[in-house]
């Protein structure tokens, strides 16, 4: 068990671990915006369709917040950008608690979801700037495990709070989110390793526009695309499909509850089963298996086959998290590496857009069909990254050998700080 435990968390600098800890009190404390909807109903009076208006004007913010936090964190630095993000989210979340007037809320909400993603690509950007690439896979794991595990956490705290009261559930959140600041400015120092604002050579200024033009990139986001699809379901259309077969709220919740406790009990796992694997060929693997678990809930109508599909589709994204999160550092030339990172990161609510938009007119006009065709794009999706997989790996390759000084590895000292190998 040491032995396990020191491949799956050991070499890893201490300024990860206070970022990993910042993270999971984040995700841990991220409570207010899931019950948003029942607070505004429940509290200030708003029809549905409102508190849906709001809900979507937080999914904008988000959009705009991680491109944001991708420019500023690559032009202020890491942990500037955090320490800001978190404590404007904080002061909004305040704000949004004591505000009344539903013009005033929907404003606030849609503030709280930029500065809400601000600091996704910070994170991760920080995370690659102090890990060497050879424990990287170890870090991202680790990361992708706070995240869920947080979030487990929040959603049952959420239903306490809010039972005894919505005011303090807001005021928790934002206590949370002040923790995270003051840790970061506390413990973690400036992890960009070039001169925050700078930027690589070039006859034209790099920027997002970059990312956006880079094609070996775009086609690993179009298929990260894909698997937030598929992932997405879960939430938007999978409830609608339980509730025609007669499965309630509880059924549901069992199913999510299911996914959960399996990523938190079996995540710090997948490095050791992965690591003699190529990334596409892992990618691969683990798009099929969301593309069959998804795809199995077309013959799916009672409890037990949804349990065993969420088994399924919950390891391929298991699998997935590491990968995804390695390629997408390997890609972004360093001077332009949060700025890659909120470009991927837009793939998700994206996704959210687009898996309930047509999911549910797919399910309203063919039925199970709909699972059918999930399963197929998720199986293309696989393809795509076997095809992808060899010419992706020879652009990594071409940058690796092609980078200057900003390339060295860093190894961590003893105190976290980094020595050049």
């Amino acid at each position: 068990m040491h032995r396990g435990l020191a491949d799956t968390a050991g070499g890893l600098p201490s300024v990860f671990w206070y970022l990993w800890a910042g993270l999971l009190i984040n995700r841990a404390g991220a409570f207010a915006i899931l019950f948003l909807p029942l607070y505004l109903t429940a509290v200030r009076g708003a029809s549905e369709s409102l508190a849906g208006v709001v809900i979507g004007a937080f999914g904008a913010g988000g959009a705009a917040g991680v491109l944001l936090g991708g420019v500023l964190a690559d032009r202020w630095g890491r942990r500037a950008t955090l320490v800001a993000a978190h404590l404007a989210s904080a002061v909004l979340m305040v704000a949004l608690a004591l505000s009344q007037h539903l013009g005033v809320i929907a404003a606030l909400a849609l503030l709280v979801g930029v500065t809400h993603a601000m600091p996704s690509p910070a994170f991760v950007a920080a995370i690659v700037d102090v890990v060497p690439e050879s424990r990287r896979s170890r870090a991202f794991n680790l990361q992708f495990w706070a995240f869920n595990l947080g979030m487990a956490v929040a959603s049952l705290l959420a239903g306490l709070l809010a039972e005894a009261s919505y005011l303090a559930l807001f005021l928790v959140d934002a206590a949370a989110t002040l923790a995270t600041a003051a840790l970061i400015a506390w413990k973690v120092p400036e992890t960009i390793r070039h001169a925050p604002g700078s930027t690589v050579t070039g006859s034209r200024r790099p920027g997002l526009h970059t990312a956006l033009t880079d094609r070996h990139f775009m086609v690993f986001v179009g298929l990260t695309f894909i698997l937030a699809v598929l992932t997405t379901q879960t939430s938007t259309i999978m409830p609608l499909a339980m509730r025609a077969d007669g499965l309630g709220p509880s059924a549901y919740g069992t199913v999510m509850a299911l996914g959960g406790v399996l990523i938190v009990l079996g995540q710090l796992f997948v490095p050791r089963l992965i690591d003699r694997h190529r990334k596409a060929h892992v990618l691969a693997v683990s798009t099929a298996l969301l593309a069959i678990g998804f795809g199995a809930l077309a013959i799916a109508d009672v409890l037990a086959l949804y349990l065993g599909a969420c088994v399924v589709w919950t390891v391929g994204s298991m699998l997935a998290a590491p990968p995804n999160a390695q390629i997408n550092a390997e890609l972004a030339p360093p001077a332009l590496r949060a700025r890659y990172q909120s470009v991927f990161y837009l793939a998700f609510p994206a996704a959210s857009f687009v898996a309930p938009t047509l999911g549910g007119l797919s399910l309203q006009q063919w039925g199970d069909v709909h699972w059918l065709i999930v399963g197929g794009v998720g199986l293309l999706a696989a393809g795509g990254h076997l095809l992808a997989g060899p010419s992706r790996e020879r652009r990594v390759s071409a940058l690796r050998s092609s980078a200057g000084p900003e390339a060295v590895e860093p190894t961590s000292t003893g105190d976290g700080r980094r020595a050049s190998v």
